[in-house]
This record gives structure tokens, C-alpha cells and sequence, in this order.
């Protein structure tokens, strides 16, 4: 047994011509007709609603300069915009393709776009952001995965992602088993927003410690794995997260840490069609099966927010 390094890049760089099959939480709700809204509390927008969400901890007001990094079609970032006109906003991803379309989607905006991978991006230009958002996306990140074959890690990106897992151990300090998925761009990803002292960080991600337990809709309960699990997507695979390990390293950096479940950033609305949807073991039409498949959803991501004001320059 040993370890292969699952990467995205090649697919997000060279094949990817479309979201349409890998479908986000942000994009379910960007349609103003989509039945996902009208299961909500609040009939809006994603963005709309996490920007509402965030400013109750976060002094959105006196950010001046914001990153997204993965930003897909560009609807978060075209809601926060509308909301804060002032906000001097960078979008951040290895993908042509996404780069295009989130130009077509903030076209009327005033917007600096940058093709790159977000880890190789120097601390230095980090440094000058007060908030940097990572939403959906963690799962994309390398992950080093435990495969039954021997494994011969000969390329050196595979033996530096190998080399870290030791360093983690040590540092901060993370346990791992000796079997487990380890989402070690993720933890590389989050090490890098606090070593260059972001103020604000966003995250968010499908969680392998997320768990639902209601009674009252049993048929959309689920225990949490407690390792990251694999998910195979179009072209690539992507793995779950697991955010404790996130939590321990923004915290090892002295960031406060807010973590929690979509649902207290989207609270349902449950409405007698909602509560129907949800207690059907089958999905009776089209409509129920979108919105237990969102309703999972909010219960399936988490979201960390890291804030440490000592580093919001004066």
C-alpha cells in the first residue's frame, strides 16, 4: 500500500468546457425560478444570502480588497460586487475556461482576473487582500490517496506533498490514520491564507465529519465517515474534507474559528410542498428530488470562517 497523489489541474486546465453536469450549491440557487429557493427562507441568491450571512461577523464594510480563487461561473462574486460597489475584487483559477465565463458574468464591474494556481501564488501578493473566499471548491485541491497497490512516488510533486504530512504532524500538531485520504492541498491551501495574514478567510466545502439526524425526515439522515471521502465527477475525482484539520491550523495561526453547516448560512422554510419533499422515501416528481438532494447539500458542506484582526491593516 502507499500513497498516489490525486491532482485536478490537468482536467481544469485542458478539459473542462462546462459546469452544467456539477451542479453547486451557488449555481442551484442562481436561477430566481429554481425550485432550491423556493425552499429556503430567503428567496435570493447565494452570494446574497452568504454576504448577509458574513457581515453579521465579518466588517464587510470596511473591506476594501477581496479574492475568490475557483470562482466558477462568477455568480458569488457579481452578488457581493452589487451589494459592496467599492470592493476592489480579484478572481483567481487555473481554468481558461472559468476565467472567460466569470469575465462575461462581471463584465460591468471593474475586476482583476488572474490565471494561475492558487498555490503557487507568492505570500507577497497574498498580503495585500482583506478577504479571500474558497467557496465549493477545497475537494479540488491535491489529496494524497491510499491506493492497495504499492505505490512509486517518483514524481516530485507526489514526494513534496509526502514530505508535509510529516511536517503537519509535527507543527501544528494533525493525526492521521494510517489508511486515510489526506486532503493535503487543502491544508497547504488554508496554512498559506494565515501564514500571509489574510484578516478574513471563507471556506467551504462537502465535509466527511458533517452528520443530519431528524426524526421527523429519517430518509435524508446520514453519519459522518470521519475521512474524506472520494466523490468521481465528469473527468476527475474530487474528495470530501475533512475540517477539523483545517480548524487546527487557522487556530495554531491564533484565528478565530466559526465553523458550521450550509444550513445557517441558507435556513430552510419548511413549507408543507418543503416538508413533503422530505419526508417522501421516493421522490414523487422532478421538483421533490432537486430539493432533498439540496437539503442533503446544506447539510453535507460546511464552511469555516477564520477572522484575525490584529492582522486588518490600519
Amino acid at each position: 500500500m502507499g500513497y498516489i497523489l490525486n491532482t485536478t489541474n490537468d482536467y481544469h486546465v485542458h478539459a473542462l468546457t462546462s459546469l452544467g453536469w456539477e451542479l453547486t450549491v451557488c449555481n442551484a440557487l442562481h436561477p430566481e425560478q429554481s425550485p432550491c429557493r423556493g425552499a429556503l427562507r430567503y428567496n435570493a441568491s447565494f452570494g446574497t444570502q452568504l454576504f448577509h450571512f458574513l457581515e453579521k461577523t465579518i466588517p464587510l464594510a470596511q473591506i476594501n480588497t477581496v479574492m475568490e480563487v475557483g470562482g466558477g461561473l462568477g455568480y458569488l462574486m457579481k452578488d457581493f460586487l452589487t451589494l459592496a460597489p467599492g470592493l476592489r475584487a480579484t478572481m483567481l483559477d487555473l481554468s481558461p475556461f472559468l476565467l472567460s465565463r466569470q469575465k462575461e458574468t462581471l463584465a460591468e464591474f471593474s475586476v482583476d482576473f488572474r490565471e494561475m494556481d492558487f498555490l503557487k501564488m507568492p505570500l507577497s501578493d497574498l498580503r495585500g487582500f482583506d478577504l479571500v473566499i474558497l467557496n465549493e471548491n477545497l475537494g479540488d485541491f491535491p489529496t494524497l490517496v491510499m491506493e492497495n497497490s504499492p505505490a512509486s512516488p517518483d514524481e516530485s510533486k507526489t514526494i513534496r506533498f509526502l514530505n508535509k504530512i510529516a511536517d503537519y504532524e509535527e507543527e501544528y500538531p494533525l493525526q492521521f490514520t494510517p489508511d486515510e485520504n489526506i486532503n493535503i492541498g487543502a491544508l497547504e491551501a488554508v496554512e498559506k491564507l494565515c501564514a500571509a495574514g489574510i484578516p478574513y478567510i471563507y471556506l467551504s466545502e462537502h465535509s466527511c465529519e458533517a452528520s443530519r439526524s431528524d426524526p421527523l425526515f429519517p430518509h435524508l439522515n446520514f453519519s459522518a465517515p470521519g475521512f474524506p471521502e472520494k466523490i468521481l465527477l465528469q473527468g476527475h475525482a474530487e474528495f470530501t474534507i475533512k475540517f477539523s484539520h483545517l480548524e487546527t491550523i487557522a487556530q495554531a495561526f491564533r484565528y478565530q474559528v466559526i465553523r458550521g453547516q450550509y444550513i445557517d448560512i441558507l435556513p430552510i422554510e419548511f413549507t408543507g410542498k418543503v416538508k413533503a419533499a422530505l419526508q417522501s422515501p421516493t421522490p414523487l416528481s422532478d421538483e421533490q428530488e432537486i430539493i432533498q438532494q439540496f437539503v442533503y447539500d446544506l447539510y453535507k458542506y460546511e464552511y469555516l470562517v477564520l477572522i484575525n484582526d490584529s492582522k486588518k491593516k490600519g
